[in-house]
């Protein structure tokens, strides 16, 4: 005879962590939530006042990047990256985000780890103004070795129709503002730490390589991704854009392009803006070309604005008094054809 225990799950110990995220749950309702946290599905009621409302959704993880939150042992942020991420790529178009979802699997659980992951969602929910209305928690320890464990998310959000963003206003002369990066935010991490941990000189998570200026190597790739929902709703509402671009996997020029539809295409000029120390510390650290630097990361742009050129010094004194400091990075062209 067998238990479930004995095969790996601990049902007792998962539901001590359930009871330990409760307050951090509570934290986040809003008056849109119907019914309670535990059902088998989190219901929501739309808000009025839309003539033609749309749904938005968006579902992403902050990949291997918790293998760096593991190593470095600080979990209280990792959340908080993956709910940043996820209402940034519905902001990009145009909505608001209503609520959000959650999936934790470990190989075991540990209800402190646990509850330090969901605190980080549970504060970018608050700071979004949106309750976590449910997910999902596995033990899995077939599949993760111990004390490894995955996060991904879901985000719902809201727009009228006429102001949805899909990149169908972009025109020739458009001018790129591009938002400063907090550093990596979720992407490249599987280059980002074969760079830091088993490069030509492997630092450790507590290292402070020079390029750094002070910071451990774990501090600097573990700076929280940010959210864009303030500069991007100022820039809407005031109907100074035509479109947005979040920069995650691809680099700047890979997801702008999304945006940028044929007969137009884009440039970047590369050398408008200063980029952050890590990205110069991964690149001497593993010797990688810059062709691979530029489609994998930021590079220390975020967010790129697509604005028409009439609209261009409004949106940037918008812009700064929202505490940004944006930059031109480059233009909307028609596609060479020579």
């Amino acid at each position: 005879m067998a238990t479930y225990r004995e095969a790996g799950v601990n049902l007792e110990s998962a539901e001590a962590a359930m009871s330990r995220i409760a307050p951090h749950i509570a934290a986040t309702q809003t008056g849109g939530m119907v019914g309670r946290i535990g059902a088998f599905g989190g219901f929501f009621e739309v808000p009025q006042g839309f003539r033609r409302p749309i749904l938005v959704s968006s579902v992403d993880g902050v990949g291997t990047k918790v293998k760096v939150a593991v190593r470095a042992k600080r979990h209280h942020t990792i959340g908080e990256d993956l709910v940043n991420h996820c209402v940034n790529d519905i902001a990009v178009c145009g909505a608001t985000p209503l609520f959000f979802l959650d999936y934790f699997a470990a190989g075991t659980l540990d209800p402190g780890v646990f509850e330090s992951v969901i605190s980080g969602v549970a504060r970018g929910c608050k700071a979004h103004g949106m309750p976590l209305i449910g997910g999902e928690t596995a033990e899995m320890p077939d599949l993760y070795a111990p004390g490894e464990y995955d996060l991904a998310g879901t985000v719902v959000g809201i727009v009228e129709h006429d102001d949805i963003l899909d990149g169908s206003r972009v025109a020739e002369g458009d001018v790129l503002i591009g938002l400063p990066s907090s550093g990596l935010h979720t992407n490249g991490y599987t280059l980002a730490r074969y760079a830091s941990f088993k490069g030509a000189r492997a630092y450790s998570i507590d290292d402070k390589p020079p390029l750094l200026k002070g910071r451990t190597v774990g501090e600097e790739l573990l700076q929280v991704h940010r959210s864009y929902l303030v500069p991007i709703r100022a820039l809407c509402e005031a109907g100074l854009v035509h479109a947005f671009a979040h920069v995650t996997g691809g680099g700047i020029e890979g997801n702008t392009r999304r945006v940028v539809s044929s007969p137009l295409d884009l440039s970047v000029r590369y050398e408008a803006w200063t980029r952050p120390s890590v990205f110069d510390f991964i690149q001497r650290a593993a010797e990688v070309p810059e062709e691979d630097m530029r489609n994998t990361f930021n590079l220390g742009i975020g967010l790129v604005a697509l604005v028409p050129p009439r609209n261009l010094n409004r949106a940037q004194a918008l812009l700064s008094q929202c505490g940004e400091r944006p930059v031109t990075i480059g233009s909307v062209h028609r596609h060479s054809t020579s």
